[in-house]
């Protein structure tokens, strides 16, 4: 049976391209730890949805497109492509998702499309979306991959030709030991470099393809996740983001951008303001 993708309509995805502000790559593309011919193509973006899908009746959270279809596994030259709303990507960035943080940092060369003035001010803002509960979502990933590197958590794995190989999923471990790396960075510096700088880089690449052993895997994640938790505990940053300052910045944004494209206009006089919107757009 072939799962239908819910967010694959076709007015999703008109919201999600008209309205785009800034698609990058991600994945291990994004990473750097990319194996020739043997990687799909990643891609996330961010959309600004009409007034219709705010104030009004519609609804949008998110675009999907896959050049399979859904339940099937991606491969060599493929696209996963999802497009967030705005509201609901910085939901998701708030609470430190890890995937979503990527964003944030994607250099320029791995953008693909972009609103002039929005991409760049997405990117302006990491300071909204840094907390301590970020360092706690990196671990929770962190340990969800190592569990899954393990199969403790499901007895069958998307991956049996790796185990055949090499003993272990190299692929969970790998994504273990990048969410460590990365999650270290961000809460140290305040930044995830992108690709993985060397000797990093090339460290990944050599797990993935089983030049380090299950062993060394788990002692990476180990000490990773050890850093992870002292860092959650003491790093110079807030428990959790400041939703106040996010709805504000979100809501300038929102109305600039709707103002803008002609979705919506508005002007204050004294305590009313008038809003005249498109609501069909």
């Amino acid at each position: 049976m072939t799962l239908k993708n819910l967010h694959g309509t076709p007015r999703a995805e008109e919201i999600a391209v008209l309205n785009t502000i800034l698609r990058t790559q991600v994945g291990s593309g994004l990473h750097g730890c990319g194996i020739d011919g043997q990687d799909d193509r990643d891609e996330m973006g961010v959309c600004i949805e009409p007034p219709c899908c705010v104030i009004g009746l519609e609804s949008f959270e998110q675009y999907q497109f896959r050049t399979q279809p859904e339940g099937k596994r991606s491969g060599p030259g493929d696209l996963d492509l999802v497009i967030y709303s705005l509201r609901k990507w910085a939901r998701l960035a708030a609470n430190g998702n890890p995937s979503v943080l990527l964003l944030l940092y994607a250099p320029r060369s791995e953008w693909v499309r972009w609103d002039d003035v929005y991409g760049p001010e997405l990117q302006a803002r990491t300071d909204l979306f840094l907390s301590r509960e970020a360092g706690r979502r990196f671990i929770g990933y962190l340990r969800a991959q190592r569990e899954q590197m393990l199969g403790l958590r499901s007895k069958h794995t998307n991956r049996p030709e790796l185990i055949d190989v090499y003993g272990f999923d190299t692929k969970f471990a790998y994504h273990a030991v990048r969410l460590g790396i990365q999650g270290v960075e961000l809460l140290t510096t305040g930044n995830i470099s992108l690709p993985i700088p060397e000797p990093e880089r090339t460290w990944l690449r050599e797990l993935r393809v089983g030049k380090h052993t299950k062993q060394e895997a788990l002692d990476r994640i180990d000490d990773l996740e050890s850093k992870l938790v002292t860092l959650s505990n003491t790093v110079d940053l807030p428990e959790n983001t400041d939703t106040g300052n996010l709805n504000k910045w979100l809501s300038e944004v929102y109305l600039d951008w709707w103002e803008k494209s002609g979705l919506l206009t508005y002007h204050s006089d004294q305590d009313t303001v008038l809003f005249t919107t498109k609501v069909n757009e």
